[in-house]
């Protein structure tokens, strides 16, 4: 019963955000994806993860604003690293590379990556180029948070570097007339100050997003769905404590 009831909110949930912009985030199995499609959220855009080995087609029935690749812990140049097709990059959408989604973004378009000779962890000051879409509002002198043992060493056709440290002059790249957008460092953790202001640019800047989806708007669209799901019927809901059917019994319970 607890599983039909998540499964048909969910279903109502998902035909609601058709008719809302959506970005859609592919996973490559690093360990900030989930946050990354958080601050999408916090920016109000909807978003969805997605594994990277989704079908194009698929992708392109979606009809996303923009795509986001994250990181992951593999080098793109070994044949057994996670790739998406490569065909993802000739659609029109607006991809961003984050770490590994970078370097795959690079290394797919023509342009190299290799072993770091000095790797760059932990906060990182960079200096961006303001002109970029992606760091438009901001100060030239940021910090970022960087881990990598590789980096991209050869720009691909019509790309230029928007971001350089000390180690790694390549820590952001753009081609703006292929809407195709790459960060060496993770703008969606904390300890890059101003990240979600570079997520929130790419989103409106470079996607042209809206902004017409509001998490605060969530809860109350799933309980008026319960409410008309349920009716005058009785629900037995089996609660096990974790986080799913935690909420869905404290939507229950409002409704």
């Amino acid at each position: 019963m607890k599983e039909a009831c998540m499964l048909i909110i969910a279903q109502k949930e998902r035909k609601t955000q058709m008719n809302q912009e959506k970005v859609i985030v592919i996973d490559f199995g690093g360990q900030y994806n989930q946050l990354v499609a958080r601050r999408v959220r916090e920016c109000n855009v909807y978003c969805e993860i997605y594994s990277y080995k989704t079908d194009l087609e698929q992708i392109k029935a979606m009809n996303p604003k923009g795509i986001i690749l994250t990181g992951g812990p593999n080098s793109v140049y070994k044949e057994d690293s996670p790739h998406c097709d490569k065909r993802i990059f000739e659609l029109g959408i607006p991809v961003l590379g984050i770490c590994y989604g970078n370097q795959l973004l690079a290394w797919s378009v023509g342009g190299e990556v290799s072993p770091c000779a000095v790797s760059d962890y932990g906060k990182t000051k960079m200096k961006v180029n303001t002109f970029s879409p992606l760091f438009e509002g901001l100060k030239s002198e940021q910090i970022g948070l960087m881990s990598h043992t590789d980096q991209v060493t050869v720009l691909p056709k019509g790309f230029v570097s928007v971001a350089t440290t000390g180690h790694c002059v390549n820590a952001a790249i753009e081609n703006r007339e292929r809407n195709l957008y790459g960060m060496q460092f993770h703008p969606e953790v904390e300890s890059t100050p101003d990240g979600i202001r570079m997520i929130h640019n790419f989103l409106y800047n470079v996607c042209g997003a809206t902004g017409n989806y509001s998490l605060r708007n969530l809860e109350g669209k799933l309980i008026e769905q319960v409410r008309q799901q349920v009716g005058d019927s009785e629900v037995l809901l089996g609660l096990s404590g974790g986080v799913d059917s935690s909420v869905c019994a404290a939507l229950l319970s409002k409704a």
